[in-house]
């Protein structure tokens, strides 16, 4: 029996496409007003078309465009309807605000290569950021990574670290070493700016107690951190005794305040804490009892 999926309103999918070209906005304005009056490239197809420009003057709003689109449309079946036209409509609003800044006499925001990296590299993770955010891509080349490494031992993440290895050195020999290096530090400050805008800024943590004073432990954290708490069943490797593992989810801010807690009450408690990406639903909210 086929499952309804609920689609996606209008007013969403407006909201969608105006994000789509905010993000191609920013890219194209590190880009242009950055990077490549600096001579600085990025990784991945947007390197790729960069370096193409500065050898040939080509259009680098056309490049983009004629580079990506095989890949697009090579790897329709395996992205989706959605994530193939909002990538399609976001590489294409790029390429028309590559046009449009041709004619902005104000050209370049700063000739200096460390600030150009900085910003440039913060504004294109942010742009690519954006776009990834709502369902699309300015750069196929994880697209590519997935057409031809099907029957490759190799992951994804591993063939764009290739990729992204031949780029850069490339680019030493066509713009000088000096010029890589500045890519290399824009494509890193880039891929932060990016996992930032994916992930989200707030850094929630995860922890697991074990106690035998979890009873009022799990009282404590309740009542003086606000948050809710999960009593899980476990089992010691070495000693096959059952234990009770007490799983608490709360922000980086509060992780000293939940470790007095423990620690107040149980000295020898053993805990974990971990990162995680996010954290929503139930009764987890950003604020606490403080």
């Amino acid at each position: 029996m086929a499952k309804n999926h609920k689609k996606e309103g209008i007013l969403t999918i407006i909201i969608r496409y105006l994000m789509l070209t905010l993000g191609a906005g920013f890219a194209a304005i590190a880009i242009d007003l950055f990077l490549v009056p600096n001579t600085i490239i990025d990784g991945g197809l947007i390197g790729i078309s960069l370096i193409i420009n500065y050898m040939s003057g080509f259009s680098f709003g056309i490049l983009v465009f004629i580079i990506n689109l095989p890949f697009l449309f090579a790897g329709y079946k395996y992205i989706g309807k959605k994530f193939f036209l909002s990538s399609l409509y976001s590489i294409i609003m790029l390429a028309i605000f590559e046009w449009l800044f041709q004619y902005i006499e104000s050209l370049p925001i700063t000739t200096q290569p460390l600030l150009a990296t900085v910003f440039g590299g913060l504004l294109l993770g942010a742009g690519v950021g954006i776009v990834i955010r709502n369902s699309g891509a300015l750069d196929g080349t994880e697209i590519l990574g997935i057409l031809l490494l099907r029957n490759i031992p190799f992951s994804v993440g591993e063939f764009v670290m290739f990729i992204n290895v031949f780029i850069f050195s490339w680019a030493g020999f066509v713009l000088g070493w000096e010029q890589a290096m500045f890519s290399i530090l824009t494509y890193y400050i880039a891929s932060r700016a990016i996992d930032a805008i994916i992930q989200g800024f707030d850094d929630t943590k995860a922890a697991m107690v074990i106690s035998n004073e979890y009873e009022e432990i799990s009282d404590a954290l309740s009542d003086r951190l606000g948050r809710g708490v999960t009593k899980l069943k476990g089992t010691g490797g070495y000693l096959a005794q059952e234990k009770e593992v007490l799983y608490v989810v709360f922000t980086r801010l509060e992780v000293a305040k939940f470790k007095s807690i423990v620690l107040d009450i149980d000295p020898n408690a053993f805990i974990t804490i971990m990162d995680t990406q996010e954290a929503h639903g139930g009764k987890f909210n950003k604020t606490a009892n403080h």
